[in-house]
């Protein structure tokens, strides 16, 4: 499985959500892609620092999600290996590269929304309760690239294999399709891409179909 890892990595220069990253000698160089053709950024030498670049946004505002396109600009972090640059990428974008590996070894299990609503337990169990037609637009909302969230959705609605939401553009469930993309600053667009791939249902997504139903 770490083979996979290493491999999915191994074309360097890529990009991954809104990280670039390049290679110069040994040594591994990420930044914002925003920030390819930047000078003045503030530099970074250990796996260690992503945790605080991703805490928040340009606004200084806490990111509960890592996932979202408001990764802060300004920076750039040199790493000596390969091993960093793993630890680094899963600092900025938590468990997504466990999921890439999985998912190349067609041993990624997806949940749809209603099994994972339909487990939740004391507060959230209300979530169950959300309709077919709210979820279709919270979904299109909550989840969308703009705005949103990076991810490409594999889960299903439910178990019959209904999509997530029919709001959705089709790239927004297509892992070859780079979602910075709907960001219209597409920066580096010609070099090879890593997907952020989202199995199921996240608790933000799962606080936020409570949310719809306890306003109902």
């Amino acid at each position: 499985m770490e083979h996979s890892v290493e491999q999915a990595l191994e074309v360097v220069p890529l990009c991954l959500g809104q990280i670039l990253v390049r290679k110069t000698g040994r040594s591994f160089v990420l930044c914002h892609r925003d920030d390819e053709a930047c000078d003045d950024l503030e530099m970074f030498g250990k796996a260690g620092d992503a945790i605080e670049i991703a805490r928040y946004d340009d606004a200084g505002n806490y990111r509960p999600l890592k996932t979202a396109p408001n990764l802060q600009h300004g920076w750039r972090m040199t790493l000596r290996t390969s091993d960093d640059l793993k630890q680094a990428l899963d600092h900025f974008y938590p468990g997504r590269l466990e999921v890439l590996v999985a998912w190349h070894h067609g041993q990624l299990r997806t949940t749809p929304l209603r099994e994972t609503l339909d487990r939740q337990s004391g507060m959230y169990r209300v979530a169950a309760k959300i309709s077919d037609a709210q979820i279709d637009d919270l979904v299109a909302d909550f989840c969308r690239s703009n705005g949103g969230c990076l991810r490409t959705i594999l889960w299903k609605r439910d178990r019959p294999g209904a999509i997530a939401s029919t709001k959705l553009p089709t790239q927004k469930f297509d892992p070859a399709w780079d979602q910075v993309q709907a960001l219209g600053r597409t920066g580096s667009a010609t070099l090879a891409t890593v997907p952020l791939l989202c199995q199921e249902a996240c608790n933000l997504l799962v606080a936020a179909c409570r949310k719809v139903v306890k306003t109902e």
